[in-house]
């Protein structure tokens, strides 16, 4: 039974380390999504000719790049805008309907940019909205994957979100692949198609609730997870499990802590600041994001060749996150783990 948990566990937060590091944020890899589409024509009605400095004709094509630049900010507004009403979704519902759930947007934003073309541009609007909101729930129902780890916890949740932040990386091999003639289509029919992966996952890899933490001795999780003698028909259709142990009365002359409240960690000077931090952060992450096909067009004097190379360029140094983000999980578990003074928090 041991085994077999453990098995199970190791392949929970393989699969999940997969499905953030080649799903979850490949939004965030517009730079080399765009140079696809320009190449395949999207809104290149938008260019027109203009009389340069020396009198020559150039092509001006601000405006398509300023369409580019919407998509990409819709998108991102999106991605941080709904994760507070998905935040409630997932608590209410639990993991099994907030991933369906985001399965569902994340299917629908792929076929959208597959069935899409030139013709229809607009339809990148919609598409790469619901391709953030569906990434973002990915992540959200994969970081409690943590606390099935204990002592590692805090090196697994930092994994995921490094993982994340590398599978912007997925657009760089659409790019490539492209460059090697598969067509847009084609790669987000494959992406389209790997949804039903993501639902078995969902199934048999992940419970229909939540994963505690601290985790309980036993626990189990999936739809196998019914078959254990210990787990009443309520608690195996969570996936949790209640031992002996829990069920034993509190040591009545153990100090009772009093957790705050909601509000109170909402209104703590702490959480403001922290907010306040990560929503710069994020605004110069998106803003780079959002403005860097445009910058390197202008700076390459609208080089193809230049503007390709260092757009791969720029997408390879976002795989670092996946190498760089463990390392704050690491000195966060080995200092859970230092004994603390009396007093301190």
């Amino acid at each position: 039974m041991e085994n077999k948990l453990s098995v199970r566990r190791c392949l929970t937060f393989v699969t999940g380390l997969l499905e953030c590091l080649c799903f979850a944020g490949a939004v965030f890899g517009w730079a080399s999504l765009v140079f696809v589409l320009k190449e395949d024509g999207y809104f290149s009605h938008e260019c027109v000719n203009s009389t340069g400095v020396n009198g020559t004709q150039v092509l001006d094509c601000s405006l398509q790049d300023e369409k580019f630049s919407l998509i990409f900010t819709i998108a991102s507004f999106m991605n941080n805008f709904l994760t507070l009403p998905n935040g409630f979704i997932f608590d209410r519902f639990g993991t099994t309907v907030t991933r369906l759930y985001g399965i569902f947007l994340y299917t629908i934003g792929t076929l959208l940019v597959a069935f899409s073309s030139s013709a229809l541009a607009s339809l990148l609007f919609p598409a790469l909205s619901l391709l953030a909101v569906g990434g973002i729930l990915f992540l959200m129902t994969n970081m409690q994957v943590g606390n099935l780890f204990g002592s590692h916890r805090s090196t697994i949740i930092t994994l995921y979100n490094g993982a994340f932040d590398s599978s912007s990386a997925l657009f760089l091999i659409i790019k490539l692949l492209h460059e090697s003639g598969i067509t847009l289509r084609a790669a987000f029919l494959f992406l389209s198609f790997c949804s039903i992966i993501h639902v078995l996952r969902t199934f048999f890899l992940l419970p229909r609730k939540f994963i505690p933490y601290p985790l309980p001795d036993r626990y189990t999780y999936g739809m196998s997870c019914g078959k254990s003698e210990a787990v009443s028909a309520e608690g195996a259709a969570n996936g949790t499990i209640c031992t002996a142990a829990e069920e034993a009365p509190l040591n009545k002359d153990a100090p009772i802590k009093q957790e705050k409240s909601f509000r109170e960690c909402f209104l703590s000077r702490f959480f403001l600041w922290h907010l306040l931090w990560l929503s710069v952060m994020q605004l110069r992450h998106y803003l780079f994001i959002g403005t860097l096909n445009p910058m390197l067009q202008r700076l390459t004097g609208g080089e193809s060749s230049l503007v390709s190379r260092y757009t791969n360029a720029f997408a390879i140094t976002q795989l670092c996150g996946v190498l760089c983000a463990p390392w704050n999980g690491l000195i966060m578990d080995r200092h859970k783990g230092k004994p603390r003074a009396a007093g301190e928090h």
